[in-house]
């Protein structure tokens, strides 16, 4: 009897050893967000620093900034990290999100072949060489896929009153890296945010033509999907990835990401 209760006793304390390991283990988020961050390495370089904190892991879904914020309208994405400020505005006036921060920038270049055939080559307006281009007949390659990154180029044709078109217009309808790719093989031009150009130069052979418009400036936001609208989700994890993202260790770990040398994003808390 008293070895049956000895057994008893021990099967009972490691039942509660591993209930509460169980409750230690922190719930897994999922996150929707631009193939610009996955493609540049950034994420690959920050969360780990993150989950280390966290106790769990960061399943990412790296995607265009509009199928990311339709995963976070869905309820399938816990937290959604993208870049086209009046569709995360939209999102959040809608009641999709319950908290949205300013995380980071960078900036927009249009890239293409050495030889240049538009003769854009160290321009600093984006829509008058987006006409040049146009013009030129040259092949400009397209995400096609109303990323944060397509938003941008349609309002930069929008704005220089051109309608693309085939045969020198390639709506891609895929992400960065591989719309670069394209790129370089096309000998074309394209639109990029300049992480993922710089992660992936060595890969195509295109030169950065034009840069340095204002109007090419990349702003970054981290929104927290709303739990009222998805019960099941693991809002925790959201905020804590937010507040860790928008704190001076993850300013700091932005900040510190570089390629070449190079710093690729810039900490934008207010």
């Amino acid at each position: 009897m008293r070895k049956l209760h000895g057994c008893l006793h021990i099967a009972l304390l490691t039942l509660a050893l591993l209930a509460g390991g169980a409750a230690v283990a922190a719930e897994d988020i999922r996150l929707a967000t631009t193939t610009s961050t996955e493609n540049s390495g950034l994420l690959g370089v920050i969360l780990p620093m993150f989950e280390k904190k966290y106790g769990g892991k960061v399943r990412v879904v790296a995607v265009g900034t509009g199928a990311a914020l339709k995963l976070g309208e869905n309820g399938d994405a816990d937290v959604v990290l993208v870049h086209a400020r009046e569709l995360e505005d939209k999102f959040m006036a809608a009641g999709h999100g319950s908290v949205r921060r300013d995380v980071m920038y960078n900036d927009f270049i249009i890239v293409g072949p050495k030889a240049d055939p538009a003769g854009v080559r160290g321009s600093k307006d984006v829509i008058a060489s987006m006409k040049r281009i146009s013009a030129s007949g040259a092949r400009f390659v397209s995400r096609g896929d109303e990323s944060g990154t397509h938003q941008m180029e349609k309002g930069y044709w929008k704005q220089a009153g051109v309608t693309p078109q085939t045969p020198w217009y390639v709506s891609a309808g895929q992400g960065m890296g591989q719309v670069l790719t394209m790129a370089g093989q096309m000998q074309g031009y394209t639109l990029t945010d300049r992480a993922t150009y710089a992660a992936y130069r060595d890969k195509t052979g295109l030169d950065v033509l034009v840069e340095g418009d204002r109007r090419m400036f990349n702003p970054y936001g981290v929104i927290a999907v709303n739990p009222q609208r998805h019960p099941g989700l693991n809002n925790k994890g959201a905020m804590a990835f937010v507040d860790w993202m928008t704190s001076a260790e993850g300013q700091k770990a932005i900040a510190d990401f570089k390629i070449n040398g190079v710093q690729m994003f810039f900490p934008d808390t207010h």
